[in-house]
């Protein structure tokens, strides 16, 4: 098991970043003696002779997409390598333990699993046959104290060039890194995936391993570091230690990262703080302008707090990126609407990615969600990795259909963003039977907001 390569570790999709749950498994894999060698699929091709040389072939499916990519990698991996054992880890793979099974895997690990990872490569070395103990469900899935984490490897991957990179206001692509400060998350809003996992928790990763991250990648050619944390805020104090560390040792290097919407309302001066040390844009989950929506998913936050963080960031001079799911199964037309109106009344549309105007709720297995009273529920769809729901306005579900057809479309063309959300909003008002001749388009020239290349969803 110690050879190069005996060990492969495979990275399906993170939205266009390095990978991390093949940089931080290598690592940990590394420091107990092991050579693993990567294969990103997001950038490269499927490499048959690097699946042939494996004799345990990991799958990070960190994401929704991430595990359907995965499931398509692990069929063929399968058949090049049948002697090969399969496992998955990530946010996705404990909820859908029973179908990876299924599809092969002798181990499904999730949160904070790099330590099991290793465990499972010295259990191979010794020529064990059972391994059932290495198949997690749910909230088994993270260990009560704080892994000793290691600097993340990322040697086995492709250059950061060929990663999601960063539109600047100025319109100059810049190479972009990605590093996390944080695991988990203390919060426990009812349609996330790593509620299941987490429940609640979440690890601080020392600062010094953090900078070291970030230096190693920035000496790679990163102008730029997504923070991919669930929530940089959770530990306020830590973040803010953190972007004061790289600050002074890359005054040059700008930052992007994730925060809650009550946490932007509730720490003004450490948003602008972050804003002052290099940070250009936040993204948040705004989900919905809805309070039924928004209580229904403990959000945690209000229609109007979401209209006070933007004034709270707008204040800081750092944009808010709004991440949305407009299609629950109690948003209306009305609040569709809402959302185009408001969001373009404030300035919001060019910080919009047009894809969010067209996320259905994923409610996979596992989730909070799952048996909600006020659903109409179908079955468990193995193949989309989702239960099924049907709204109980029929012209939701279509018009969600139609959206999402005319933003990839769009997407294919590459039309402007503003453009984009004027043929959303035609349709939306068409569907609401008010007037839409005359929907006037944004005009191109307002100021541009950073952004990375790939859109933020799941």
């Amino acid at each position: 098991m110690r050879g190069p390569g005996d060990i492969l570790l495979v990275s399906a999709y993170e939205l266009g970043h390095p990978p991390h749950g093949v940089a931080l498994p290598a690592a940990f894999l590394e420091r107990a003696g092991f050579r693993p060698a990567a294969l990103d699929l997001a950038v490269e091709r499927y490499d048959a002779a690097r699946v042939r040389a494996a004799r345990l072939v990991v799958v990070s499916v960190p994401m929704h997409t991430a595990l359907r990519l995965g499931l398509a990698f692990a069929a063929r991996a399968r058949a090049d390598a049948p002697g090969a054992v399969l496992a998955f880890h990530g946010l996705y793979a404990p909820l859908n333990s029973d179908l990876l099974v299924r599809a092969g895997a002798s181990a499904v690990l999730g949160g904070e699993c790099e330590e099991d990872l290793v465990a499972l490569a010295q259990a191979l070395e010794r020529e064990e046959r059972e391994l059932s103990r290495f198949v997690l469900r749910g909230g088994e899935a993270v260990p009560r104290r704080r892994p000793d984490y290691p600097v993340p490897s990322r040697a086995g991957l492709p250059p950061l060039a060929r990663y999601a990179g960063l539109v600047g206001a100025d319109g100059r692509r810049r190479v972009a890194g990605y590093a996390e400060a944080t695991r988990g998350c203390k919060h426990l809003c009812r349609h996330c995936p790593v509620v299941p996992i987490y429940r609640g928790r979440f690890l601080a990763v020392p600062e010094e391993v953090v900078v070291e991250d970030v230096a190693r990648q920035v000496a790679a050619g990163a102008e730029h570091v997504t923070f991919g944390d669930p929530d940089f805020l959770n530990g306020p104090t830590h973040a803010l230690r953190v972007a004061r560390a790289v600050r002074a040792r890359f005054p040059e290097l700008t930052f992007d990262f994730t925060a809650k919407i009550e946490h932007l309302v509730r720490l003004p001066s450490e948003v602008a703080e972050l804003a002052r040390l290099g940070a250009l844009f936040v993204t948040s989950a705004v989900e919905s302008l809805s309070d039924r929506v928004l209580a229904k998913l403990a959000k945690g936050h209000t229609r109007d707090d979401v209209l006070r963080a933007l004034d709270v960031c707008a204040a800081a001079g750092l944009p808010l990126r709004p991440s949305l799911v407009p299609f629950t199964p109690w948003g209306t037309l009305e609040d569709l609407l809402d959302v185009l109106d408001t969001f373009e009344a404030r300035g919001v549309l060019p910080a919009l990615d047009p894809v969010q105007l067209s996320i259905r709720l994923l409610v996979p297995p596992g989730s909070l969600l799952e048996g909600d009273p006020d659903v109409a529920w179908g079955g468990l769809d193995e193949e989309a990795l989702t239960w099924r729901w049907s709204h109980p306005d029929p012209r939701m579900d279509a018009l969600q259909a139609r959206i999402a057809a005319e933003v990839e479309a769009a997407a294919g063309r590459g039309e402007e963003p503003l453009e984009t959300f004027a043929r959303v909003k035609v349709l939306v008002l068409a569907v609401a039977g008010l007037p839409h001749g005359h929907v006037r388009t944004l005009s191109p020239d307002q100021r541009r907001v950073p952004r990375m290349t790939e859109s933020w969803f799941c």
